[in-house]
């Protein structure tokens, strides 16, 4: 920065002052701009403020708020960059109070310059938040990452452990406000001196955002009463921002659905890495000052039947506690301090660098045997494994036309256990994993491709294979004959996850969910699938009440009881008792997990249920353990597709084909 830069605006903005209207100012007014535009080079340089901005701002900062207010509106959001960057160099004692007065009136001059004429809906936002920076509020630093309209993501930093979450179609419907309103501190802290922003409260309408805002417009008022102290919460500051887009901006149009996107921030994200939940007015600010995380209301793993406890939970059951975080290292698995947690086991042919991906799992347990582990994909061909070291045990078994997306294994009541499969083209094949061979010839099932499977043992002693389509097709089929012996789903609803649920020895319930993220209970013992038998459905309040919209079902083992897990778009998990229907625990949303889950549960020593959820084509895993609420996350260097559970191991289906990793650590 040059002080003759300085000088020379210095004399441009008493020039531009002096002058009413007319070309000439119009004309000094533009040579100002472009003496100011070239001087920020200067005085921030990639976001790194230079120490001589301290000395020269207060003057510049003087010689503006001189100028008719409708003139400055960029200059004062330029400056509002500034005093936000990402880094800002202490501000000398000698020039410390120099440069305070300069804020208070730059405050009070950008609110003039906004209330003075409308801008577009954009500039207006960033011109709010230089008023809130001005006056000392954190959230004056979102100005620095508030996104382009345009943009439907958000990326958020956490105040906790600082990993980045994002938030993919954040934008993607402002129509509808937040569940809420935030809420002010009782009593709110006032601006105990006069301050600029009693006009605001003035120009704020009820009616500028169309119904269901009214009372975050109310609290934008309540902020601009008080003067945005700095202790006000990020989430009211931001109502204000929002509220002054909504009658200010322009066009009017444009700034009103602006405003609706802005308000949306006034929500809550869930970090996907320590679990806990924060304001994201705090993710939008660098070490905002204060944040705390938020009680998040969940519902806990109950061991009696009835209703589930409530409490306050931050990290899945404990509020305020950190996730665990692991990392695959090469073939080892470790904590976050360097401790070991386990070995990673790559099944043979399932290198990286193969074509080896597997989209369906199945582990095909049989009594004084080793258990095996079947996976398929996109080639069509299926391969067995040996669940203890990964080792082929038969050549891979060709049969299946088309992509394999779905996989079951079928143990009978003569003791033999069967291995079947699914394609996109409607095949179903039925595989001996004794010998690899298939039982029969494949056959169609058609229309729609076979996009789920699970195996259905019914109290006369039958057990069936259960398919289902994503045209909403499901079947029982006796495995022996081939034929199709039953059929459920009666509303014909197209089916996306399905899963079979132990009810009782010899029995067991069928739980799907379809593509509009309800889920449906079959009994397949009864003959009429509209007669429920012994399926419960589950809590349509709770549903409702939860947002839970499932794309993902699974079993869950519990000591004494049937238990479902269903898992959403968003990450949440929550598990069912299909004894009454109830939720009776949950994993709540993890922001940045988002994406269609893939969900597996197993048994650990102890008899403890363990949950492991992550997306599907995503790399981190989530291990939940109800009991206790432990959650723990794993970094892959792997695309997940699928996921399973044998024994002590978790098996995961990838993009390059099949690992095992220990549930539990060394």
């Amino acid at each position: 920065m040059k002080a003759d830069e300085v000088e020379v605006l210095l004399e441009q903005l008493a020039a531009a002052a002096a002058l009413e209207g007319g070309a000439a100012a119009a004309g000094s007014g533009e040579a100002w701009r472009q003496t100011w535009t070239s001087l920020t080079g200067g005085l921030m340089d990639d976001g790194v403020v230079a120490d001589g901005a301290y000395a020269a701002l207060p003057h510049l900062v003087e010689a503006v708020a001189a100028l008719p207010p409708g003139q400055t509106a960029d200059f004062w959001v330029d400056l509002g960059c500034i005093v936000t960057a990402d880094h800002l160099p202490p501000v000398p004692a000698d020039l410390e109070a120099g440069f305070g007065a300069a804020l208070r009136l730059a405050e009070r001059a950008a609110a003039r310059s906004l209330l003075a004429a409308g801008v577009p809906a954009q500039v207006c936002a960033r011109l709010v938040l230089s008023c809130a920076a001005f006056a000392g509020h954190h959230t004056g630093e979102a100005l620095n990452r508030l996104l382009d309209p345009r943009e439907s993501g958000l990326l958020l930093v956490c105040p906790g452990c600082g990993s980045d979450t994002e938030i993919p179609g954040f934008f993607a419907d402002p129509a509808r406000p937040p569940s809420r309103a935030p809420g002010l501190p009782d009593p709110a802290p006032v601006r105990q001196t006069g301050h600029p922003w009693g006009e605001f409260a003035a120009a704020l309408r009820e009616d500028a955002l169309g119904e269901g805002w009214e009372p975050f417009l109310r609290v934008a008022r309540d902020v601009a009463v008080a003067g945005v102290s700095p202790g006000i919460p990020g989430q009211a500051v931001l109502c204000l921002v929002a509220g002054m887009v909504a009658v200010r901006g322009t066009p009017q149009g444009a700034a009103e659905e602006f405003a609706r996107q802005l308000m949306a921030l006034t929500g809550h994200f869930r970090c996907w890495d320590c679990e806990r939940t924060w304001t994201i007015a705090d993710g939008l600010a660098e070490n905002p000052h204060g944040a705390r995380p938020a009680r998040h209301r969940a519902d806990a793993w109950t061991d009696s039947g009835g209703p589930a406890t409530t409490t306050e939970s931050a990290a899945a059951g404990r509020t305020g506690e950190a996730a665990t975080r692991f990392r695959q290292d090469g073939n080892a698995v470790l904590a976050a301090d360097g401790t070991p947690w386990g070995r990673i086991s790559v099944f043979s042919e399932s290198a990286p660098g193969s074509s080896g991906g597997v989209d369906a799992l199945a582990v095909v347990s049989r009594p004084g045997r080793p258990t095996l582990v079947a996976g398929a994909g996109a080639s069509g061909v299926v391969r067995l494994w040996d669940a203890a070291d990964g080792r082929l045990v038969h050549d891979p078994l060709p049969g299946h036309p088309d992509r394999v997306r779905s996989m079951t294994s079928l143990p009978l009541p003569d003791g033999r256990v069967l291995l079947a499969s699914g394609d996109d083209a409607g095949t179903i094949a039925l595989w001996d994993p004794a010998t690899g061979r298939p039982l029969r010839e494949p056959a169609g099932d058609r229309p729609g491709g076979v996009t789920g499977m699970c195996t259905a043992t019914v109290p006369d002693g039958r057990t069936l294979l259960v398919t289902a389509t994503p045209r909403g097709a499901v079947r029982l089929w006796d495995p022996d004959t081939g034929e199709c012996v039953g059929r459920l789903n009666p509303y014909g609803s197209p089916i996306q996850s399905i899963a079979a649920v132990p009810i009782a020895a010899g029995h067991t319930l069928i739980a799907a969910s379809d593509t509009a993220g309800r889920v449906h209970v079959w009994d397949p013992a009864v003959d009429d699938p509209w007669e429920r038998g012994a399926a419960v459905q589950l809590s349509a309040p709770a549903l409702a009440g939860a947002d839970h919209r499932v794309a993902a079902v699974a079993a869950a083992p519990a000591p004494g009881r049937a238990v479902l897990a269903t898992g959403d778009n968003r990450g949440t998990v929550i598990l069912w008792d299909l004894a009454t229907g109830a939720p009776i625990g949950e994993l709540p949303y993890s922001t940045g997990t988002a994406g269609l889950p893939v969900i597996t549960a197993g048994t650990l020593h102890g008899g403890r249920t363990v949950l492991v959820t992550g997306t599907r084509h995503g790399h981190r895993l989530r291990r939940w353990e109800p009991a206790t609420g432990a959650v723990e996350h794993l970094a892959l260097d792997v695309a997940l597709t699928c996921l399973a559970t044998t024994g002590p191991d978790l098996i995961v289906g990838h993009d390059r084909g099949v690992l095992a990793l220990p549930l539990t650590g060394q």
